[in-house]
């Protein structure tokens, strides 16, 4: 399912992989993690006076469906996105808190369902997608969710659907099947149940982790959603224990009715702590080549999360 391929510049092992479904590839550097790049984060989250996600002003500053609502399911609250970049565009404000050191299952899953419910109905391909702290895009430091749907998938997003079918026509079973099945019993494989977690062999992003659900669409996911955010929720409590708190979060679908065989899955990559200097851990590579380099083996996460999950 992968190539991957041992090189070296002299100075430091290399390692270059590339998914064969996808054609997706990255160069994987470990030597780079001498540069300390991830620093413990600078106090940067932004006074919660000054926040319109915030009781009070969330009420007063933020739109409305149509007819007047926002969607409510426990602490959280979606209503439709100000500055969208796509046909339906939903911001999902997980909690009511500012800050939160750590976020509940509970309060991620009612977060995603009420996304899901504020995309339902919307022809096209969906998404639901999480930016947290400002060194991994986020503009407001209060913890939200932001639903997506467009007529064409992104760009991601069509390489594994095209790819999934593909497969399905020549191979007779769904590729997230088969690759669950392979991972198994690698050092890549993190959790298993209704929604199993690996570490992504060919990473996008720093310690790129997936979940992978059983169904393809969106209306399909409700009885899913919750042991996703559990998972989502362990993934971050394993880049915690790296000192890492920023994070991109991506959960791709295909469009209502679909069946080429594809599986929906939840993308997560840990981002640098914010910082003053502003670095990021994007550059020429990852923006212009679309080539991810990243510093750490996925074959290192999986023993790291059960030597953490048997410590609980």
């Amino acid at each position: 399912m992968f190539v991957i391929e041992e090189r070296t510049n002299g100075s430091f092992p290399l390692q270059y992989r590339r998914e064969r479904l996808t054609g997706l590839s990255c160069t994987i550097s470990p030597g780079r993690l001498l540069r300390g790049l991830d620093q413990p984060p600078s106090p940067t989250v932004q006074a919660n006076r000054d926040c319109p996600f915030c009781p009070g002003r969330l009420e007063t500053e933020t739109p409305t469906f149509p007819d007047g609502t926002r969607i409510r399911r426990g602490d959280s609250v979606t209503f439709p996105n100000r500055y969208p970049f796509a046909e339906r565009h939903t911001v999902g404000v997980i909690c009511s808190s500012h800050a939160v050191e750590r976020l509940t299952p509970r309060q991620l899953a009612d977060a995603i369902g009420g996304v899901a419910e504020s995309l339902a109905g919307a022809p096209g391909y969906p998404s639901i997608n999480w930016n947290y702290l400002a060194s991994a895009g986020a503009s407001m430091p209060h913890p939200h969710l932001q639903g997506m749907v467009d007529r064409r998938p992104s760009h991601l997003q069509r390489l594994y659907l095209d790819g999934s079918g593909r497969y399905r026509a020549r191979h007779g079973r769904r590729y997230g099947d088969d690759l669950l099945e392979h991972e198994r019993e690698t050092a890549r494989w993190l959790s298993g149940g209704e929604v199993p977690f690996i570490a992504s062999a060919v990473p996008l992003g720093e310690r790129e982790v997936r979940g992978v659900l059983p169904v393809a669409t969106l209306d399909e996911a409700g009885p899913f959603l919750e042991p996703l955010a559990a998972g989502i929720c362990r993934v971050l409590d394993l880049y915690r224990s790296y000192g890492t708190l920023a994070y991109n979060v991506a959960i791709f679908f295909d469009r209502a009715g679909s069946s080429r065989g594809f599986s929906a899955f939840c993308s997560v990559i840990a981002r640098i702590n914010p910082n003053p200097s502003s670095i990021s851990d994007s550059a020429f590579m990852e923006r212009l080549h679309q080539h991810p380099v990243v510093m750490t083996l996925p074959e290192e996460l999986g023993p790291r999360y059960r030597e953490l999950a048997a410590e609980k």
